[in-house]
């Protein structure tokens, strides 16, 4: 007997495959399964009810419909939510729901743990298990959005683990959420965020969708960001910037920058000058993120120094913005909830 179909691994194309060559069936079933997974959010078959009870009784057997399984959900004072989720494997992960106003951003995950091991983060002191599928990547959106009850407007893969050290799936997931038959989501709504992998980088200038582009680079000079980012040791400063330059120019995509400020780290203004330095002739913006402290080591730049760094910066017209703190109550930075209910 064959395996059973994973609902939340398929393409449109892989659907409309399924739905013909496997289960004998006209191609507008294919539609019809998709509108109730990612319009409906429906993932029982037998509450499909356009479906005939013999069709419905058929696919039960030979069709997983497979979102994450709620194991934790915490609501910040702010609005923040963020979830811990189970996979079918027993591995957990990370989502977060944030608001804007009248926007709303899931933060997703694209792998359980992370193999970077950056010095500052909860996952990465977590290590790595596995990467995800693109299934169990996309159903981290669909679980929070039906838990919400509405569509939410924005992605960003800034969860738990490097997107382009998992790039098949990363890319087939965004594929399955901008397809017009399926979750329909704009790719201009959907921002993969890297520490630095410049093969993914280059691959992501390539790539098809304009999907934006957000890198965590957190220093300007090679020697501290590899003390704290271990990563650079592979794709120093230089390389990477070229690659951002190459993407920039293939695109015409401005990039966003996340700098964590780290008190009495990365946060002398001296260190303001370099990154203008580094950074000159991009397109950037640059997010400055006051720490949400993991490791005793480290502490949170207080407000007067991050408002230092951001002067220089603004200065030197390098566009920047204090980011505005969501779910600190929480412990929402990527990584701590699932360490925590681990440690537990």
């Amino acid at each position: 007997m064959s395996e059973p179909v994973h609902a939340l691994d398929l393409s449109h194309e892989e659907w409309i495959d399924v739905s013909t060559n496997r289960w004998g069936l006209p191609k507008y079933r294919a539609d019809q399964l998709c509108q109730w997974i990612y319009d409906k959010k429906v993932f029982n078959v037998h509450e499909m009810t356009n479906l005939s009870k013999e069709l419905r009784d058929k696919l039960v057997y030979d069709l997983m419909i497979l979102p994450p399984i709620p194991v934790t959900e915490e609501t910040s004072k702010d609005g923040t939510r963020k979830f811990l989720w189970q996979l079918y494997d027993g591995e957990r992960i990370e989502s977060v729901l944030l608001t804007h106003g009248n926007h709303t951003t899931a933060c997703i995950s694209s792998q359980v743990g992370c193999p970077l091991n950056c010095s500052f983060c909860a996952t990465g002191q977590s290590g790595f298990r596995r990467d995800l599928t693109a299934g169990e990547i996309t159903g981290q959106l669909l679980a929070m959005e039906k838990r919400l009850g509405t569509n939410i407007g924005n992605v960003v893969f800034m969860g738990m683990g490097e997107p382009f050290l998992n790039i098949r799936a990363v890319f087939k997931a965004i594929a399955i959420l901008n397809s017009p038959k399926m979750r329909n989501l704009g790719a201009r709504h959907i921002t993969i965020s890297t520490s630095g992998i410049v093969p993914g980088i280059l691959d992501l200038a390539e790539f098809p969708l304009p999907v934006r582009l957000s890198v965590s680079l957190h220093a300007p000079n090679d020697a501290l960001r590899s003390k704290i980012m271990p990563v650079n040791r592979k794709y120093p400063l230089g390389p990477l910037v070229d690659a951002l330059r190459t993407y920039q120019q293939k695109t015409g995509e401005r990039i966003t920058l996340e700098y964590v400020m780290i008190q009495k780290v990365n946060d002398e203004p001296e260190l303001a000058f370099e990154m203008a330095a580094l950074l000159s002739g991009l397109g950037v913006y640059v997010n400055l993120i006051p720490y949400n402290p993991v490791k005793d080591v480290y502490q949170r730049s207080t407000p007067e120094r991050i408002k230092a760094f951001a002067a220089v910066l603004t200065r030197l017209g390098i566009e920047n913005e204090i980011r505005r703190e969501k779910g600190t109550d929480i412990n929402a930075a990527c990584g701590q909830l699932r360490r925590r209910e681990s440690e537990n």
